[in-house]
């Protein structure tokens, strides 16, 4: 029975083309954390995460460390049967480390994202299977166009540039002041036609998002993401009852609590589930049918600079998630290099014309294979845990 033998970490800085930029952050780099995970019979598998503090409290810093020092220790010597016997172990843990390794309450999510995809890509690796969460459908959401918070003559090219690739949803990221305005020029260029949602990032107060949400459904935009502080539930549920809008949760969620409160709480309309932030693909699928459960509308999406190799994990998720009803709303993510100046993952896994998902990667595991040399390029840490 194969056992981990090694593992590698590294703090990886991918460069973006452009700086994107919203309310609660700007950057021109992916801030990655990649695991390479080796078994003792040489196969290997990579995993993925993006830690955002303004997401799952975790910085990267810390969620390097936490891998290094507490989680891939405790890894070495540890085996499975087969990737079905890995799958079972990582649904019990659901998003975090086991207990005993890690104290719950310690933000974790995206540092086990990295655990979850590397043991899922390594052991199908071993099987010769792609990594499968049960019964699939074909993959057919359209991907969604993002906009970078702005104003002026760039903002515009960008609209233009989105309709110009045909893309039918398109997300605004909006800031504290100049949503409304920045909206109503998106529906001039994108046209009436356009399924366009605002991004708000945790920009407002109550007050100022019941304003802006009241201006912005004059653009025709319905769906409002994240309008207020992730923790604030009576200001999200004010919203709820008394906008008339949809109101979607990102950053206010991340595990199993954090969703059973906003739906017991009727705090949101929709929910944004990454599998970054919300510990890894078998973690992800479980709120994502806990939210449909409970009757929310479903996103899901993607922290800005994922590889070609959590886009893969993305797809599977999708697939997973394809034969349910009433199933995703809207799909972000699998930007691959409209973003990122390098992707160190083969094939790239990027959305086509108009937001139309890419081809499955066809391989065991993950079906993605990383770049060593590239990652080694943009690395700005690295530890070696045996």
């Amino acid at each position: 029975m194969p056992a981990v033998a090694e593992l590698r970490l590294l703090a990886v800085d991918l460069p973006f083309k452009v700086a994107f930029r919203h309310a609660a952050a700007t950057r021109e780099t992916s801030e990655s954390v990649f695991l390479r995970l080796r078994l003792d019979n040489g196969v290997e598998g990579w995993g993925e995460c993006l830690p955002r503090r303004y997401v799952s409290g975790e910085h990267r810093d810390d969620a390097f460390a936490l891998l290094r020092d507490a989680i891939l220790p405790a890894l070495p010597g540890r085996s499975f049967a087969s990737v079905t016997e890995v799958a079972e172990f990582l649904a019990k843990c659901d998003g975090k480390a086991p207990p005993d390794w890690v104290a719950s309450e310690i933000p974790q999510t995206s540092a086990w994202c990295a655990v979850d995809l590397a043991l899922l890509d390594a052991f199908g690796r071993h099987d010769g299977a792609p990594v499968r969460l049960g019964p699939e459908g074909p993959v057919r959401p359209r991907y969604s166009g993002v906009v970078s918070a702005g104003t002026g003559r760039s903002y515009v090219t960008s609209l233009l540039k989105l309709r110009a690739f045909g893309f039918q949803h398109v997300k605004l990221k909006v800031e504290r002041d100049g949503g409304p305005e920045a909206a109503r020029t998106a529906r001039r260029v994108l046209g009436r036609r356009a399924d366009l949602r605002a991004d708000a990032n945790m920009a407002w107060d109550t007050g100022q998002a019941l304003d802006a949400i009241r201006e912005l459904r004059t653009a025709g935009i319905e769906s409002i993401e994240q309008p207020v502080a992730a923790g604030d539930l009576d200001a999200l549920a004010r919203l709820v009852a008394e906008s008339g809008a949809g109101i979607m949760v990102d950053e206010g969620l991340t595990d199993r609590d954090s969703l059973r409160a906003l739906i017991e709480r009727r705090a949101c309309t929709a929910v944004n589930v990454r599998i970054s932030k919300c510990g890894g693909l078998l973690a992800a699928a479980a709120r994502c049918r806990e939210a449909l459960d409970a009757g929310l509308t479903l996103q899901v999406g993607c922290q800005v600079g994922e590889s070609s190799l959590l886009s893969a994990a993305q797809m599977t998720l999708l697939a997973a998630l394809a034969p349910l009803r009433p199933g995703v709303r809207w799909a972000e993510g699998a930007f691959g290099r409209h973003l990122l100046r390098e992707d160190p993952g083969a094939p790239l896994v990027q959305f086509r014309f108009g937001g139309r998902a890419p081809h499955r990667p066809p391989g065991p595991g993950l079906g993605v294979r990383i770049d060593q040399e590239l990652l080694q390029r943009h690395a700005v840490a690295e530890a070696r845990i045996v």
